[in-house]
């Protein structure tokens, strides 16, 4: 592949993932609102669908100011932190055959180092904020990322010992006969936990929880970065869904429809998830969630490690 075609359809999928990202937050709030009882957007065209659209150009338009005695530099470079490297993580999923535009061996700790990159934005941009809301969530953010990243990558080694491979592609295909979800339904079940946490998205948005600190690390933010703290998040979603549709729903694997197609619908509704989850679950309180993942999460994720290598070593003996 030349290096032309590489950058238009880099190109591509930066303008696909833009706007998937700004459709899903229309999803999101009118799915809340059938949650809780209310009509969510229902105003700008049909269903309010063209909601996000008016939120981007308000957005684009609103006041952003750095706060009295905060870091100019690096306060306009976290927002940019948040979203740039999630993107990149796209580069390596295969959404079928041949689908990808980085191919990589090591595609899935990739993955996992772009959105651990997620976390420098939130610390850096509490820093420069000189504000203590914004420190204490930024300082959350790190403490957090610190917790579930140790059983994060664990969760799905036992996915990579079955595949052989750490390329998602490999990955898939090492799937045509069983998804890993039926073979390693307590990886699954970890990584479902710690990509929720990865996202930074409700019950584990304690970094920015609103009841005790206003915003968190975005308090003092506002106007395009702002936009681009929360287009972080909602690409995070995505990646995260898109990298639980690869390692253990077999991906673009499934009958009749084209693989793209199946890769897509999987992906929608594991990202409808996050939003069902949003809505029924509380949040617990920070030290709850640091004392989960490391009394009860990582000994599990060992566990399922442990016998997952003794499994492969023992069929591999045969």
């Amino acid at each position: 592949m030349s290096v032309l075609v590489t950058l238009w359809l880099s190109l591509v999928m930066i303008m696909a993932l833009l706007v998937a990202a700004g459709v899903f937050t229309w999803v999101e709030r009118r799915g809340l609102g059938f949650f809780q009882e209310r009509l969510g957007p229902n105003r700008v065209g049909p269903f309010g669908f063209f909601q996000w659209i008016a939120d981007t150009v308000k957005l684009m338009f609103k006041a952003d100011e750095v706060p009295p005695g905060g870091d100019r530099l690096t306060f306009r470079i976290a927002p940019a932190l948040a979203a740039t490297p999630v993107l990149a993580g796209f580069a390596v999923v295969a959404v079928a055959p041949g689908w990808t535009l980085a191919a990589l061996d090591v595609g899935v700790i990739f993955i996992l180092a772009m959105l651990a990159l997620t976390v420098y934005a939130m610390v850096l941009g509490a820093w420069a904020s000189r504000n203590r809301y914004a420190m204490l969530g930024g300082l959350r953010a790190a403490a957090q990322m610190l917790s579930y990243e140790a059983f994060f990558g664990l969760s799905l080694m036992g996915v990579v010992m079955l595949a052989g491979s750490l390329e998602l592609g490999a990955i898939v295909a090492a799937q045509e006969g069983l998804w890993f979800v039926a073979l390693q339904p307590l990886g699954a079940a970890l990584f479902a936990i710690a990509g929720i946490a990865a996202a930074h998205r409700l019950p584990f948005d304690l970094q920015e929880s609103e009841q005790d600190l206003v915003a968190g690390f975005m308090t003092e933010y506002s106007g395009m970065s702002f936009a681009l703290f929360f287009l972080g998040e909602y690409l995070a979603v995505l990646l995260v869904a898109a990298l639980a549709t690869t390692l253990f729903l077999g991906g673009w694997l499934g009958p009749w429809l084209p693989g793209p197609v199946w890769f897509g619908l999987k992906t929608g509704l594991l990202a409808l998830a996050f939003i069902w989850i949003r809505a029924v679950l509380p949040r617990p309180r920070y030290d709850q969630l640091v004392a989960f993942a490391w009394k009860a999460a990582l000994p599990l994720a060992l566990v399922n490690l442990l016998a997952t290598g003794a499994v492969v070593v023992l069929k591999g003996g045969a």
